[in-house]
């Protein structure tokens, strides 16, 4: 078992869902994009510019769905991950996502999830207890929900791994590669 979630919707963080897509290709895995619908979609670059205090948004590069939520049967894939960007907040009502990541969490899978990604697993309740990094902004989403927020570029909690912005790829994404690496070669 090879395939891995990532989580997507319009305004989709750009990096955020990029490093991780081909971080797994190179590691052998393959990267299923899931959205709301089977079809392309928006990302944008998200940053705060020197001067603003809010994150400026621009139009990234867009990306071809795999698959909808609806369609998936999480026993098919070792792992999720959940990209950040204004996404999140759109689509963490949907029921079939919401199914999606409990399992995930239900079954100890390897789950990553940065900035606003982690208003997924909240909403779906899966947060409770477990520590977390998230942008700031998003700490309010993930205390409310009984998340334990760690102002860190990796913070690992069991089968969950996280970082803030995409500035901490390089931190989060290869101890979550490991994860998934073990859940592999455990099948």
């Amino acid at each position: 078992m090879n395939k891995v979630l990532i989580i997507v919707g319009d305004a989709t963080e750009t990096v955020d869902t990029l490093y991780p897509y081909y971080r797994l290709i190179e590691g052998g895995y393959e990267p299923v994009v899931a959205a709301p619908e089977k079809r392309l979609y928006q990302m944008v670059l998200h940053e705060v510019k020197p001067g603003w205090t809010i994150t400026k948004e621009w139009e990234g590069y867009t990306i071809q769905a795999d698959i909808a939520f609806k369609d998936i049967n999480p026993d098919e894939y070792v792992g999720i991950f959940f990209s950040g960007g204004r996404a999140p907040e759109y689509i963490r009502d949907d029921e079939d996502l919401i199914r999606i990541t409990q399992h995930f969490f239900e079954k100890n899978k390897p789950i990553a999830s940065v900035c606003h990604g982690v208003e997924i697993p909240a909403r779906a309740g899966c947060v409770k207890g477990r520590r977390m990094a998230t942008v700031p902004k998003c700490q309010f989403d993930l205390e409310v929900c009984g998340g334990i927020f760690v102002n860190e570029a990796c913070v690992i909690d069991g089968n969950m791994v996280s970082g803030r912005t995409y500035h901490d790829h390089g931190q989060y994404i290869g101890p979550w590669m490991k994860l998934l690496d073990e859940a592999r070669d455990s099948q």
